[in-house]
Parts: structure tokens; C-alpha cells; sequence
């Protein structure tokens, strides 16, 4: 057989290999240019994921129940992803910034992520009650038994007690402030290198609805302001809160 016929007898093999790599070529670089795709999405995607931390500036209302309450929010206003949506609950965790009390937006973004050391976010709780009395009314049977009197002046005309050692309210101290006609303010602050490191140190708690507590904590610096942010806690409670009767 001469070199010709050998060249001519190869050739229709020889081009179904190139047909056959090329088809592999093909789709390696279909495969290279779907991943690029992917990964240009996800990438985009995990962004945004970072920068929110979990949260959402979706303002779809929902309503959940708790008890015979239900609360009405926005998604950009509960805190945890698992409970933006409307049904049962046994609990619901909120947050505001304070003092606009909205929820996170682009906008208020670095209010949420704390950057430049701001403490603004103020975050409340709500779940069916489990004291006869809110903290205010502690104050005379319980709270009064187990701090050191006298106490030093605080921050907006509050009285800070510390607790005795047997309170097993350990590194916290008590916040305390007439008001007119009612029973006093009661907060609980952390106190010393833990307080520091907490964005939100103190927490007061109150009775809502028919049978709800709605426990709020709060930056220590916003204890000088106690008297407008209770009243924006409970303009807002009322905004949100839907009693059946």
C-alpha cells in the first residue's frame, strides 16, 4: 500500500477524532463559562448576604400570633429570618433604631452594623407572660429586698443600686427613676467590662396586650433618655400590636 492510499484509508478516521475533540473542547469551555457565571452570581449574591448579616430591607407586613395578640410588622423589622412570616409563634424578636424606630434599609445600614461605635439599635421581644408583674411592679416586693441602699445618682434623673452579693444578680445593677402617678422606672444595666462589650446592656420589661410581656434592651448611653424612649417603645407597641377582645 503506498503512503497516498494509507492517508486516504486514515482520513475518515482521523477527522472523527477531530470531531470528537472538538466536541470535548466545546463543552470544556461551555462548562468554564456556566462555573464563571455561577460563580460571578454568587459572588454577587454572598455580597450582598455580608453586607445585610441577615438582615433584609424587605417591608412586607406580617402577622403573627402569640396568644390571643398578634403583632403586625415588617419583614425589616424581625429580626430573625425563620420568623418573617405570617402565622403561630411562641415568641418574636424585633428590632428598631432608635429614635426613628424603623427597621434596617440600606440607609440605616451602618446603624445596624454598629460602625463607628453607634449604639442605636434597640431590641424587643415579645412573649406570653410568665410574671404577674412587669418590672415596674417588682420593683416594692422584689427588686427593693436586694439592692444596696443608698444608691448614686444616674443618668437622666435615674438612682443606680447595686445588688447584693446574694441577689445572684452577679456584675448588674438597677436603674431606678420616679415618675409621677405611676409606678416607677425599672431597669436592669450590666455593669463594668461586660457592659462595655455589649451593644445593648440594659433590659426593662413591661405588660402589653392581653397577655404578653415585651422585654426591650437597650445601650447603657440611652439610659439618659429613658423618659422618650419608654414612650416611643409603647407609641409603637401600640402602632404594632393588635388586642382581640
Amino acid at each position: 500500500m503506498t503512503a497516498n492510499n494509507a492517508a486516504t484509508v486514515d482520513s475518515p478516521q482521523l477527522r472523527v477524532i477531530d470531531s470528537s475533540l472538538m466536541m470535548k473542547v466545546f463543552y470544556a469551555f461551555a462548562a468554564l463559562a456556566l462555573l464563571s457565571l455561577v460563580i460571578s452570581f454568587g459572588g454577587k449574591w454572598l455580597g450582598r448576604s455580608i453586607i445585610k448579616a441577615g438582615y433584609t430591607d424587605d417591608t412586607t407586613v406580617h402577622e403573627v400570633v402569640i396568644g390571643n395578640d398578634v403583632v403586625s410588622v415588617p419583614a425589616n423589622v424581625i429580626r430573625f429570618d425563620r420568623a418573617r412570616r405570617d402565622g403561630i409563634a411562641s415568641r418574636l424578636d424585633l428590632y428598631f433604631r432608635y429614635p426613628q424606630m424603623d427597621g434596617y434599609s440600606t440607609a440605616a445600614r451602618d446603624d445596624f452594623n454598629d460602625v463607628g461605635g453607634r449604639r442605636t439599635i434597640v431590641f424587643v421581644s415579645f412573649e406570653p407572660r410568665m410574671m404577674s408583674r412587669d418590672m415596674s411592679g417588682r420593683f416594692e416586693p422584689i427588686y427593693k429586698n436586694l439592692i444596696v441602699r443608698p444608691g448614686k445618682p444616674g443618668p437622666g434623673g435615674t438612682t443606680l443600686y447595686d445588688f447584693t452579693e446574694q441577689s445572684g444578680y452577679v456584675n448588674e445593677v438597677l436603674a431606678v427613676a420616679a415618675r409621677a402617678g405611676q409606678e416607677p422606672f425599672v431597669a436592669r444595666c450590666l455593669s463594668g467590662p461586660t457592659a462595655e462589650q455589649s451593644l445593648a446592656p440594659c433590659e426593662r420589661d413591661v405588660h402589653v396586650g392581653n397577655a404578653l410581656s415585651l422585654t426591650y434592651r437597650f445601650p447603657q448611653s440611652l439610659l439618659a433618655d429613658w423618659r422618650k424612649l419608654d414612650a416611643a417603645i409603647a407609641t409603637e407597641t401600640g402602632r404594632i400590636l393588635k388586642t382581640a377582645r
